[in-house]
């Protein structure tokens, strides 16, 4: 199930995370289900991490709502580290067993997540095909002859499958997009250092970023949402102020000039990629073509350039002394970095720069850039007999990405007319990735594709409530019935549809010499946050923006969660407002306030 499906459920009683991992577990047998996985959690101990989720008051509606991925099965690259299992990084000899997970497994964890096995991938995540690794070829979700692509491969076929409802990759060169483009899944990359790397074998130790392959754009978010956060101890982290996350409703998209679209002869992903153009521009999109040549130029020298060096430096040691282990066509590419100086290095950095100040002002010119997520795909065979070329060629339009600084998010948007899976990555600056988030579920849902390769159908309710010519939003103080401000609300034909809490996840405060009264909500994660009453009003769009103008700072508009695990419009407050404010949290929510004043 998707998250939210699966959330909806708990919170029903319609199932348990005891139900869930039998089902899991009951999935064994299936053909090639031994090829997906490295190493896999025991089903005693899985069994029992569900028994502890449901223990008690534990599997009460109520702190339900407290862990946003209470009960959710997830995966883990096996180049991610778990507390006492190995990490293999898809070499054997490589293995290594840590005493600590990485801090994006705890976080999934204490998020009431339950981690059931580590995935097959391309050894050392260096390659974009799912073929280099001793542990097996992983096999396309919808064709077993075909490549699932890499490096993120067991990831990806897991989610497609319906194994599990989300799982981590890593991605340098487009390893957590590439697989999600051709198994019909969501592949996000978040912004580098957005995500801590830390507990991650490395590839390219500075351009490396934590990738999350999902059924659905919401569910990916909700992910990112638990994990995002700046780690002092990774060496590559940074605090990133995220864009607005709504893509406007009339939007300019980049593509590249026909004459750099490169589709390496195959026709079908041709066709869907010129689908997938006509459905964007059927949301209200512009198409406008860009000049793709600084993103390519950018592209090669991930590999013909000092770049694949660092790969080399991550691995020295254990290349120096056991080479022998690796896979041959991984060694041949790792060890390539040992002819590069720091004289190659400090031009290319310089070069780098010089592509970062061509490429920004033609993303400031469109909200979104959007190109096919592979050009083409091959088969196991076609990858076997040339292993080179054909990775170069899925890297066209990954490549770039990481060198560049940007984030990027894949997106299914049709199954080609030889049963295969094709989709579009929209790309823009870092910190865009809840706006690009945005625009990918409303592009998402309106391709109408099933979940991966399960053959379910995408729920509308698992999508954001945005209705057609309206929006819905949530308040939380002086608009709220019969207070002050909610004629503001009435005046622009809004009308309530429910009263409910948001996730476990806010902080409610009482903002000084504001007039009328008013409360701040901030978004916390910490164990000190709470579900806070909201009321969810629906408002005609075209009301929307002078609803907004009203709005006074420190409160803004930007996304809040509900205890349902949807998103929806709604009142936040700027965190610097809060110093000397009352916290109200413990109330409830503002009415509860109120009646205790």
């Amino acid at each position: 199930m998707d998250i939210a499906t699966l959330r909806n459920a708990y919170l029903r009683g319609q199932t348990s995370p005891t139900e869930q991992v039998e089902r899991f577990l009951a999935q064994r047998e299936e053909p090639d289900w031994a090829v997906l996985w490295i190493s896999q959690v025991s089903a005693d101990r899985l069994r029992q991490q569900a028994q502890d989720l449901q223990e008690g008051r534990r599997g009460d509606a109520e702190h339900i709502s407290r862990l946003p991925l209470y009960g959710v099965l997830f995966a883990v690259k096996d180049n991610i580290d778990v507390a006492g299992m190995p990490t293999t990084a898809g070499c054997p000899a490589f293995a290594y067993t840590p005493a600590w997970s990485a801090p994006v497994v705890m976080r999934l964890e204490a998020a009431g997540a339950i981690l059931v096995g580590k995935t097959n991938l391309d050894q050392f995540a260096t390659g974009l095909v799912g073929t280099r690794s001793p542990y097996g070829a992983v096999p396309n979700a919808f064709k077993p002859e075909y490549i699932a692509g890499g490096s993120s491969a067991g990831s990806a076929v897991a989610v497609a499958r319906g194994l599990v409802s989300f799982a981590l990759g890593t991605d340098t060169a487009g390893s957590g997009r590439v697989p999600a483009g051709l198994n019909n899944i969501v592949g996000l990359k978040p912004s580098r250092g957005l995500v801590s790397a830390r507990g991650v074998v490395p590839a390219c130790q500075s351009l490396d970023c934590v990738s999350i392959l999902a059924l659905t754009v919401p569910d990916a978010t909700a992910v990112l949402q638990a994990i995002r956060g700046f780690d002092s101890e990774d060496p590559h982290a940074r605090r990133l102020d995220l864009a607005p996350d709504v893509c406007p409703k009339c939007f300019r998209f980049g593509v590249p000039h026909a004459n750099h679209l490169e589709f390496f002869g195959d026709t079908h992903a041709q066709a869907g990629f010129e689908g997938s153009v006509a459905l964007l521009k059927s949301l209200g999109g512009e198409a406008v073509e860009i000049d793709f040549a600084p993103f390519r130029e950018a592209a090669a020298l991930l590999y013909e350039g000092p770049w694949v060096a660092e790969r080399w430096s991550a691995l020295r040691e254990f290349f120096t002394s056991q080479a022998s282990a690796m896979h041959e066509v991984v060694r041949t590419i790792i060890g390539g970095g040992a002819r590069y100086s720091a004289a190659d290095l400090f031009n290319g950095l310089t070069h780098i720069e010089r592509l970062k100040h061509r490429v920004a002002p033609l993303l400031a010119s469109v909200d979104v850039l959007v190109v096919p997520t592979a050009p083409t795909i091959y088969t196991r065979a076609q990858v076997l007999a040339e292993p080179y070329q054909t990775n170069r060629n899925l890297g066209y339009y990954t490549n770039f990405v990481n060198l560049l600084d940007l984030a990027a998010l894949a997106v299914p948007t049709c199954l080609r007319t030889d049963g295969l899976p094709a989709g579009i990555t929209l790309i823009h600056q870092a910190g865009s990735d809840l706006m690009l988030a945005d625009l990918g579920t409303r592009l998402h849902r309106a391709a109408g594709l099933p979940l991966g390769a399960t053959g379910q159908p995408l729920r509308q309710d698992s999508v954001p409530r945005l209705h057609g010519d309206t929006v819905e939003v949530a308040v939380v103080g002086a608009h709220l019935s019969g207070q002050p401000l909610n004629h503001q609300l009435a005046e622009r034909a809004g009308r309530l549809m429910r009263t409910c809490r948001t996730a476990p996840r806010y902080r409610l405060y009482a903002l000084p010499n504001s007039t009328p009264p008013k409360p701040g909500l901030v978004r916390d994660a910490t164990s000190a946050s709470r579900a806070i009453e909201v009321e969810v009003w629906r408002l005609p769009v075209r009301h929307y923006g002078s609803f907004v103008t009203l709005i006074p700072s420190p409160l803004g508009i930007g996304r809040i969660e509900l205890e349902d695990g949807s998103w929806v419009q709604g009142f936040l407050c700027e965190s610097w407002a809060l110093e000397g404010a009352e916290e109200i949290s413990h109330f409830g929510g503002w009415r509860g306030w109120l009646a205790h004043r």
